[in-house]
């Protein structure tokens, strides 16, 4: 006999502990965002997911605005409302990594201006953590590859990293816990934002800032992306 789902509070309850902590942080600059949790089921290969629906943003929801979804397919299976385009791309995370147990994804202002300005789609290290954190090189997905409304191409990639900037649009971090895919987005987003101060520091002072040597490759590039197609963001 079919298990019903049912909603955990304990689980909603730390949903909304990490979405407090990611709106807290600043991340949540325009609106939105979002994030999913894996939580086992007995008639569910690859568990259910747990997230936000659509249209409210993360700063603003509370138990009430969790859902819960299959993970191959975007049916709801505890609630009513509709998720964003956005949950395509952490299910299908949750579908290929039977590892991870959570993603985070935000619209974060400094990746989005850095690579906005013309840097290369590549992640140089100055401090000693990030690839101990991170555990895997970021992957860049270029500004006209649309992974959340068109998933097809995430297998090619998803076994590599466990960070994906959409470039003109946001990241999306992973881990086995929603701590994990948290303290990966802090990692990650502190580092670029120290990127961003060594080379305005360097400029004044006609120097080149170095970058560290890391135990695992210090960037990961993407193929010349066509920054004229832009998304808006749908989380």
């Amino acid at each position: 006999m079919p298990t019903p789902v049912t909603f955990d509070p304990a689980i909603g309850r730390q949903f909304i502990k990490y979405a407090r902590l990611v709106a807290g942080r600043g991340y949540v600059h325009n609106t939105l965002g979002n994030m999913a949790m894996r939580v086992p089921h007995p008639d569910f290969p690859h568990g259910v997911a747990y997230t936000k629906h659509a249209e409210i943003s993360l700063e603003e929801m509370e138990l009430e605005n969790i859902v819960i979804t299959d993970v191959p397919t975007s049916r709801i299976v505890w609630g009513e409302r509709m998720t964003s385009v956005g949950h395509n791309l952490s299910r299908e995370v949750l579908r290929l990594r039977p590892d991870i147990g959570a993603t985070i994804h935000v619209h974060d202002d400094a990746i989005i201006a850095l690579l906005g300005s013309g840097a290369p789609p590549e992640f140089n290290v100055l401090s000693l953590d990030p690839p101990f954190v991170l555990g895997k090189p970021v992957h860049f997905v270029p500004a006209h590859v649309d992974v959340e409304a068109d998933v097809s191409s995430v297998a090619g990639f998803i076994q590599d990293t466990n960070a994906i900037v959409l470039v003109g649009h946001g990241v999306t971090t992973l881990g086995r816990t929603l701590s994990e895919a948290y303290h990966r987005l802090n990692t990650l987003t502190a580092e670029v934002r120290r990127c961003i101060e060594a080379e305005q520091i360097a400029a004044l002072k006609g120097t080149r800032p170095p970058t560290a040597r890391a135990p695992r490759s210090r960037r990961c590039t993407a193929s010349p992306s066509a920054s004229s197609i832009r998304r808006a963001p749908r989380r």
